[in-house]
C-alpha cells in the first residue's frame, strides 16, 4: 500500500500537471495553436527546463521519488492507451478505394524518399557533433533516417480530435499512413539500438523463445506479429461483431463502458506479453470496438456519428485527466536548457520538413489527389510529435546521439506539431471531408466532439 508521504507527492504532482496542461493548453487555443502543444509546453514548466533550473529541490521533490515516479508514469501510459483507443474507435470505418490507394502511395514515398535523403545527408555532411559515444556508422545512419521520415500518431490524433475531424477520410488517411510508418520506425529503432551493443535483455514471449534483441529473428518476429495482428483485427472484427449482434445474450467486450475498458487493457497486456508496442495494441482494441454495429437500444442522436454512450463517457474523462497528464509528462521529461547550435538546427529543421513534405505530396499526386489535398496531407504528416520524442529519448539513452542532436530532435517534434496544428486549424471543414479530391466528399459531416482539454 502506498505510504502517506508518497500519496501526497503523487497527488500534488498530478494536480500540478493537470493545472499546467489545462492552463497552458487553453492559452495556446486562444492563440490559435494546438492544445496538445500547450500541454507539452505546460509540462516543460515543471521539468528540468524551467522548474529544475529555477528551483531544483522542488522538481526533485515532485519527480525523484521512485514509487511516486512509477505511479505518475503509469498514469501517463494509461493516457497514451486511452488516446490511441479513442483514435481507433474514430477511425473505425473501412477505407474507400481511393483512400487505400493514397495510403499505399504515401506510405511508400513518405518513408523511402525522406529516409534515403537522410542517409545521403549523413554521407555528405560532417556529423561528429551529433553522434553519441556508443554510435556506429550504421546505427547513427538508421536513427538520422528515421528522424527525417517519422510521423506522430498520438499528436496528430489529438490535433484532429480537437478539430472534430476524426470521422473524416482525411483522418483515416493520416492515421493509416502514420500506423505503417510507426511500425517500421520501431523496428528500425530496435535494430539501431541492437547495433550499439547495449545490454538490453529480451522480455515476454521473445525471451521465452530465446530471441536476441536486434537479431534478424527478433526483427522478423516483431514486424511479422505486429502487422499480422493488425491485419487479423481488420479481417476478423466485422464477422465477430456481427455474431455478437445476432446473439444478444452474448455479453461481448464492446457492450458497455466497463467492458470496453476491460477489453482495452486485456489487449494491451497481450501486446506487452508478446513484447509488441502497447500503444498499437490500444489502437487495435479501439478499431475492433469501433467496427461494432450500433445496438438497437442505443440512445445516441441518430444524426450524430456512431458514438455510443460508453465511448462518450470514456472519451470525456480521458481528455479531462489521463490524456493531458500524458502530454504534460512528455514536456516534464525534457531538458531544453542546454546549449543549442542555432544555425545547424535551423538547417536540419528545414531539411527534415522539406524532405517529408515533398515525399508525402509526391505520393498524393501519384495516387491521383488534387494539389490542395496533397498539400494538406503533407503538412499533417510532417508532425513528429510523440514518436519523434521517443526516438530522441531512446537513442540518447543508448548513446547513439549526442545531447545536441537530442535537443534538435525534441524541438523538431514540438515545432512540426505546432506548424501542423496551426495549419490544419485554418482549413475549412470541406478540406477534411473532401480528402481525396476537390470535387466530391467521401465522408459525411460529423458533429464536433466535446473535449474538456
Amino acid at each position: 500500500m502506498i505510504a502517506h508521504h508518497e500519496l501526497l507527492r503523487v497527488l500534488t504532482t498530478l494536480v500540478l500537471l493537470l493545472a499546467v496542461a489545462h492552463g497552458v493548453g487553453a492559452l495556446f487555443a486562444l492563440l490559435q495553436q494546438p492544445k496538445v502543444i500547450g500541454e507539452i509546453v505546460g509540462g516543460l514548466l515543471l521539468g528540468p527546463t524551467v522548474l529544475g533550473a529555477l528551483w531544483p529541490e522542488a522538481m526533485a521533490w515532485l519527480f525523484d521519488d521512485s514509487a511516486a515516479r512509477a505511479t505518475i508514469g503509469t498514469v501517463g501510459q494509461i493516457g497514451l492507451f486511452l488516446l490511441m483507443f479513442c483514435s481507433g474507435i474514430e477511425a473505425r470505418r473501412s477505407f474507400e478505394p481511393g483512400e487505400r490507394r493514397v495510403v499505399a502511395a504515401m506510405s511508400v514515398t513518405g518513408l523511402v524518399i525522406p529516409f534515403a535523403l537522410g542517409v545521403a545527408a549523413v554521407a555528405l555532411t560532417a556529423n561528429d557533433a551529433l553522434r553519441g559515444p556508443a554510435s556506429t556508422d550504421v546505427s547513427f545512419l538508421l536513427v538520422f533516417g528515421c528522424a527525417i521520415a517519422v510521423t506522430s500518431i498520438p499528436v496528430i490524433s489529438r490535433i484532429m480530435n480537437d478539430l472534430g475531424v476524426l470521422e473524416t477520410g482525411f483522418a483515416r488517411i493520416v492515421l493509416g499512413v502514420a500506423i505503417v510508418e510507426d511500425i517500421i520506425l520501431y523496428v528500425v529503432l530496435a535494430v539501431a539500438v541492437g547495433l550499439t551493443g547495449a545490454d538490453q535483455p529480451a522480455s515476454g514471449l521473445p525471451a521465452l523463445m530465446g530471441l536476441t534483441p536486434g537479431s534478424l529473428a527478433d526483427i522478423v518476429y516483431h514486424v511479422g506479429l505486429s502487422v499480422g495482428l493488425l491485419v487479423a483485427a481488420f479481417v476478423l472484427a466485422p464477422p465477430v461483431n456481427r455474431w455478437i449482434g445476432a446473439h444478444p445474450a452474448v455479453k461481448g467486450p464492446i457492450s458497455s463502458t466497463s467492458r470496453r475498458l476491460v477489453f482495452l487493457f486485456v489487449v494491451v497486456v497481450v501486446f506487452l506479453v508478446l513484447d509488441l508496442e502497447a500503444f498499437l495494441g490500444a489502437f487495435l482494441a479501439g478499431t475492433v470496438v469501433g467496427m461494432a454495429r450500433r445496438g438497437p437500444d442505443s440512445t445516441e442522436d441518430p444524426a450524430a456519428p456512431r458514438h455510443s454512450d460508453a465511448h462518450q463517457a470514456i472519451r470525456r474523462f480521458a481528455y479531462a485527466f489521463f490524456i493531458p497528464c500524458y502530454f504534460a509528462l512528455v514536456g516534464a521529461n525534457l531538458d531544453l536548457g542546454r546549449g543549442l547550435a542555432v544555425g545547424g538546427f535551423v538547417g536540419f529543421f528545414a531539411f527534415a520538413c522539406g524532405a517529408k513534405a515533398f515525399s508525402v505530396y509526391l505520393g498524393g499526386r501519384l495516387a491521383g489527389m488534387a494539389p490542395a489535398a496533397a498539400r494538406n496531407l503533407s503538412v499533417a504528416l510532417n508532425a513528429r510529435g510523440g514518436p519523434g520524442i521517443v526516438l530522441a529519448s531512446i537513442t540518447f539513452a543508448a548513446g547513439i546521439i549526442s545531447n545536441e542532436f537530442f535537443t534538435w530532435l525534441v524541438l523538431l517534434a514540438v515545432g512540426t506539431s505546432m506548424i501542423a496544428g496551426s495549419f490544419l486549424q485554418r482549413l475549412p471543414r470541406a478540406a477534411f471531408e473532401n480528402a481525396i479530391d476537390d470535387g466530391g466528399a467521401i465522408a459525411p459531416p460529423s458533429r464536433t466532439p466535446e473535449t474538456t482539454s
